[in-house]
């Protein structure tokens, strides 16, 4: 039985980042995972280090909307009634959230996060020699309805004034920064200090490399359970065990199904994401530009054109929604023009908590097995500085910003 002084459950982008973190620190690592470093969820999100992204899907607009959610297509945030009804608990916890006041908190919450999330990436990319991967050309997210415009006003306001830097445009500029738009379009907004990553499941790949030329170790082995036993934790797999200091759950939406480590008793759900991929189409966009009545995202990548995002609250073993690929496609076409027919379609499993705020520190009741899970849609802005943070609470180190927010033994309604 191997003896560490740091396991890492989940090699997806938290995971790779949270150990590539700790054997920079010179300490003896095991990251553990039967799964590529970074095949999972980290390979299909919308590529973007979106620090400006502090509002949550909890708004305010989901309560009035709800029947919509419920029952509509033709929308970028949708609902399974099933779901919700075999979820309760969740989801009544999740509409709480949408309330004002608890919105406007977790956006807070998030910009103070998001605000130190390139100073936890910046430098594993360095490590990583990952440069040629990142692009900095900033996001732009465009209205094409007044309505719709208007209506983004009051989160434009908020993002503001939590300190997030964006410049308006006017449609002509819009039109002139990317002129493979074919929306008419009502208002712009540009995000200068957001990057973009050419290919993300290669950013992780680097940062795992960087991670094994640290001294670091990987198994690829399914964790079954893990046991805090004196000043050890015991992490049982599927064909092993090994022990450690302490451990981090980092396995994403399957965190809650290992036994023992405290993620099985909290409310961990599910956005689940999709995405269209359409090689040699990356020309059609110069930077990630979401629709903000669309709901997703188009991004330029390495391997061809993205169309990213929508959320659907579902469970993780029901099956792709085929009406979610169907709307990016139809909505895609709608914002560029005609599309061939896309090469492969994804379906990921955002891990989210009904606040939609990562669960980051200790696991209740333990000083040995650490949480760093639930980042929903921003798991590629925040695996950096997740890493970061939960190195240092392994150290035995406060970080140096308030995270009291991300307690996993928090109420969350």
């Amino acid at each position: 039985m191997s003896d560490y002084d740091l396991a890492v459950i989940g090699a997806g982008v938290v995971g790779v980042s949270t150990a590539l973190w700790a054997a920079m620190r010179g300490h003896r690592v095991v990251l553990i995972d039967p799964a590529a470093p970074g095949s999972g969820t980290s390979s299909g999100n919308a590529c973007t280090i979106a620090t400006y992204a502090c509002l949550p899907v909890n708004d305010p607009s989901v309560l009035s909307g709800l029947p919509g959610l419920l029952l509509g297509s033709n929308t970028p945030l949708s609902v399974s009634w099933g779901h919700a009804l075999r979820h309760p608990l969740w989801m009544l916890r999740f509409l709480a959230n949408c309330r004002a006041k608890p919105s406007s908190r977790i956006a807070a919450a998030l910009a103070g996060v998001l605000a130190h999330a390139d100073a936890g990436l910046n430098p594993l990319i360095e490590a990583a020699g990952a440069g040629d991967l990142v692009v900095a050309r900033g996001q732009i997210s465009v209205w094409s309805t007044r309505a719709g415009g208007q209506g983004a006003e009051a989160g434009l306001i908020r993002r503001r004034d939590l300190g997030v830097n964006w410049q308006e445009m006017t449609p002509e500029q819009a039109q002139e920064a990317e002129p493979g738009l074919r929306l008419s379009i009502a208002r712009a907004v540009h995000f200068p200090d957001a990057r973009h990553i050419r290919d993300p499941e290669a950013l992780v790949g680097r940062f795992h490399a960087a991670f094994l030329a640290q001294g670091g170790a990987h198994l690829s082995q399914r964790v079954l359970s893990v046991a805090q036993q004196g000043e050890r934790v015991v992490i049982s797999t599927d064909a092993d065990a090994v022990t450690a200091r302490r451990a981090v759950v980092a396995a994403g939406a399957f965190s809650g199904r290992i036994t023992g480590s405290g993620a099985e008793n909290l409310p961990l759900g599910t956005e689940r994401g999709y995405h269209l991929m359409f090689p040699g189409e990356a020309a059609r966009v110069t930077r990630p530009v979401g629709w903000g009545e669309g709901g997703f995202y188009a991004v330029p990548m390495a391997r061809g054109l993205r169309l990213a995002g929508t959320v659907e609250i579902a469970g993780l073993d029901a099956p792709a929604n085929a009406g979610r690929l169907a709307y990016l496609k139809r909505r895609g076409q709608e914002m560029l023009g005609p599309l061939p027919d896309p090469d492969s379609s994804w379906l990921g499993f955002r891990p989210t908590l009904p606040d939609s705020l990562p669960a980051i520190g200790f696991a209740p009741g333990s000083d040995r097995i650490l949480h760093a899970f639930g980042h929903q849609h921003l798991g590629l802005t925040l695996g950096g500085i997740t890493g970061r943070i939960i190195t240092d609470l392994a150290e035995g180190r406060q970080p140096n910003q308030d995270i009291a927010a991300f307690d996993p033994g928090r109420a969350f309604s």
